[in-house]
């Protein structure tokens, strides 16, 4: 058995992929252009890959193909469709990165929130020192304890932020973007209710035909200008060029952002030129990505393998 994993950079440089290449043949590369993936993957019997595109041309290409295991959750860049049809199964990877999500949304949420950055800047460079105060009241910052969370889309992750939320002492609700309110420990609220609420929205859900541009300049406009909109989703749910249209006219009061629309960001993004570039925290899609979860991901991709018949 032939297994070829075309973006294995993706997974970082001290990925370990030992039990991989135990079952079969594994040949791995770094990154893989769109021309190249169709000569890679000419002989595979298993592909695997995390951003890769694979359509009908690139499926077709692979005349041994039995499986296609995704490194992520999301699958959108798999014709999955048309793979099922010649019954090649497409696995992806799921609930391995839950509390890895949860840890940089608060973190980046409490970078905005404290105004870390400002502060951890004004000790380094000397002004704090050289102020003749105790403290620096230059920056004020509010608790969580009290303030309204809601989450859009409520599933492993959503619910792992809404106990942490709930521990920080928030009220938290959310809205179900599948129309189904599937987790009764929380209050399922409409998506016009949850903006008009909320002052944190936090988005845990994938990027579908219901969350494409879901928030848009007309729901920024529905939230209230003193909250806060996190995306830990996918880049398209948001509206990027309106976020940050919101953002400079005092819309809303600030965002944490790790996905994008398009990954990397480009140069030149609306997010990268605000004229208040403390109102946002920007992470490089890293938020699935912990030791333990990265980990746990090689080990759940080895199990999708061992359960497919090739």
């Amino acid at each position: 058995m032939k297994i070829v994993f075309l973006d294995a950079a993706t997974l970082g440089e001290d990925a370990n992929f030992s039990e991989l290449e135990k079952l079969g043949t594994f040949v791995s590369y770094s990154l893989t252009e769109e021309s190249d993936v169709i000569s890679r993957i000419k002989d595979a019997h298993v592909v695997i890959v995390n951003k890769v595109k694979l359509g009908k041309r690139e499926i077709d290409s692979a005349q041994n193909l039995k499986l296609i295991c995704v490194a992520a959750t999301g699958t959108n860049n798999i014709d999955s469709e048309y793979a099922t049809k010649k019954g090649i199964p497409v696995k992806n990877v799921v609930n391995y990165s839950t509390d890895s999500v949860a840890q940089i949304t608060f973190g980046s949420l409490l970078t905005l929130i404290n105004s870390s950055i400002y502060f951890d800047s004004i000790v380094k460079d000397g002004s704090y020192s050289n102020s003749g105060h105790f403290t620096d009241t230059g920056r004020s910052f509010f608790e969580l304890k009290g303030k309204n969370f809601g989450i859009i889309g409520m599933g492993n992750i959503g619910k792992r932020v809404a106990a942490i939320a709930s521990a920080f002492g928030c009220n938290v609700f959310y809205y179900s973007t599948g129309g189904v309110a599937h987790c009764k420990e929380y209050p399922s609220v409409s998506l016009s209710e949850l903006l008009a609420k909320s002052d944190i929205v936090s988005i845990h859900s994938p990027l579908n035909e219901k969350t494409q541009n879901l928030i848009s300049l007309k729901e920024l406009k529905a939230m209230k200008t003193s909250a806060l909109l996190i995306n830990m989703g996918r880049g398209g749910i948001v509206n990027e060029k309106e976020l940050a249209q919101a953002l400079n006219y005092g819309l809303i009061a600030g965002a944490v952002i790790d996905v994008y629309e398009d990954e990397p960001i480009p140069e030149g993004h609306p997010y990268l030129s605000l004229k208040n570039p403390e109102k946002i925290v920007l992470t490089p899609h890293i938020g699935w990505a912990s030791i333990e979860a990265r980990k746990l991901l090689i080990e759940k991709l080895v199990a999708n393998i061992k359960s497919t018949s090739i």
